[in-house]
């Protein structure tokens, strides 16, 4: 049996460029095989479907990108372009988003921060978005007295969501409030903060719920904030299917029981337990299964009601309390705008019948963690043949987990040694997070690739400016 397809949702420019098989292959030719590639222009068009949320909602937001998803500079120089702000994470981000030209007022630093992450921050100007009481003591320390240095408190513990390392519970935001009264001249509070490990809306609109009641406790210290931050998390599509993507979920779990081909290599279960006959529990690919953009899920969250506010809109109240609202995007701002690519090495059966695609790249340079990624890559074929395989793509690397794909994937023919094979929507994570060095690989070089009167310009990642749109 050969597998259902997953196949990967793109963008039309993203799509028109790898219609130019030799446009492809002409970069691989040039940068190297893997090269990742990034796309500015789907960046752009990211944001602006955003700030069309916001601005129809009439609500006074922040926009922050948030850096950590990707280390390109196009992608940074993009967002200062654009005018909104960043979200940085280490002294390096930090650097990076100054090197683009970003003021303090537009940087937020967040995530745990040593000293010398806050020292820093606050030669920069930035806000700093604070984790912990650690970190509001040592800059209230830190800090020179009548220069008073913006903070947001983030805030976790909230009723029904997950236990998070992150933030300061709510047990103890009466002793940060003191802190911060007490370090007036130092310590400035613009907000509060929350990042939830989740994108769904009942859970943001009950932290918000909490914030909006902190904003009040504030008031009550004499403090004065007016920003509402709630972090990123929204979602990307990846599939272009999405019955593809539950008709493979079913024939996978059905190989798992044994009562139909085995789509899964060796004893790999994707997070599911067997037992009695059953497959129990979530796919570590669950989150390939959304079908929902970014914008309507930010939508939904703005219209929702907000408890204890009359049914009153998350957005509208906002809006009634002259509060500005801070998000901090990566995911979403970079969905769709990357792709890798990478060239077949070779074509082998192995002892277990298997078909094993050779690729000259590693797993978890475009496999974030031990996630499964559940869309299918694409071959760049000259063959026009169509004759559908099930195979395995394998990675470079001595090592029996280099599996690029541990599950088997569909193949409309089976490709040839030189064949591009191209990765969908790696820009988010995948690209960065772990890319593997071992056998001393270099790390595969990034390009920018801008679409000019309907021709394609490509050029290292470094050298792009955004005036070149």
């Amino acid at each position: 049996m050969i597998p259902p397809a997953v196949p990967a949702a793109l963008h039309p420019l993203v799509a028109a460029f790898l219609t130019d098989r030799d446009g492809v292959r002409a970069a691989l030719r040039r940068y190297g095989s893997p090269l990742h590639l990034v796309f500015p222009q789907v960046f752009t068009a990211n944001l602006a479907a955003l700030r069309a949320v916001l601005d129809a909602g009439g609500v006074r937001h922040r926009i922050c990108y948030a850096h950590k998803v990707n280390r390109s500079v196009t992608f940074v120089r993009t967002a200062e372009q654009a005018g909104i702000s960043v979200d940085v994470a280490s002294a390096q981000e930090l650097r990076s988003a100054l090197d683009a030209g970003f003021r303090g007022d537009r940087i937020e630093v967040t995530g745990p921060k040593g000293a010398a992450v806050l020292g820093a921050a606050l030669t920069a100007g930035a806000t700093v978005n604070v984790d912990n009481l650690w970190e509001l003591d040592t800059l209230a320390e830190l800090a020179p007295p009548g220069r008073a240095v913006q903070v947001l408190l983030r805030v976790s513990g909230f009723l029904g969501s997950s236990p998070s390392r992150f933030g300061i519970d709510l047990a103890d935001i009466t002793t940060a409030m003191d802190l911060l009264v007490r370090h007036r001249d130092r310590l400035r509070l613009s907000g509060f903060a929350f990042h939830l490990d989740t994108a769904a809306t009942t859970e943001r609109v009950n932290a918000v719920g909490d914030c909006l009641e902190l904003i009040e406790r504030a008031y009550e210290h004499g403090l004065a904030p007016t920003v509402l931050d709630i972090g990123g998390g929204l979602r990307q599509v990846f599939t272009a299917d999405a019955a593809g993507y539950d008709a493979y979920d079913h024939a996978l779990r059905a190989g798992l029981l044994g009562r139909g081909p085995a789509m899964h290599w060796g004893n790999n279960t994707f997070g599911y337990h067997v037992a009695e006959g059953m497959v129990h529990g979530g796919p570590v690919f669950h989150k390939y299964a959304n079908t929902e953009p970014a914008a309507a899920i930010l939508a939904e969250l703005l219209a929702a009601p907000l408890p204890g506010h009359g049914g009153r809109a998350l957005g509208t109240v906002l809006t009634d309390n002259l509060l500005e609202l801070w998000l901090e995007p990566g995911k979403a701002m970079v969905d769709h705008a990357g792709i890798t690519v990478a060239q077949v090495e070779f074509v082998k059966q192995a002892g277990n019948g298997a078909t094993l695609v050779h690729l000259d790249l590693s797993r978890d340079t475009v496999t974030a963690a031990d996630q499964e990624v559940l869309i299918d890559p694409i071959v760049l074929g000259d063959n026009a043949r169509s004759d559908p395989a099930g195979v395995y793509f394998a990675g470079r690397l001595c090592l029996e987990r280099d599996l690029i794909t541990q599950r088997q994937v569909r193949v409309e023919r089976l490709p040839s040694p030189g064949d591009p094979v191209v990765f969908a929507n790696t820009a988010a994570y995948h690209m960065d997070l772990s890319a593997a060095q071992a056998s001393m690989h270099p790390v595969p070089m990034k390009v920018a690739v801008l679409q000019r009167d309907n021709q394609f310009a490509v050029c290292p990642d470094a050298d792009y400016r955004p005036g070149d749109q």
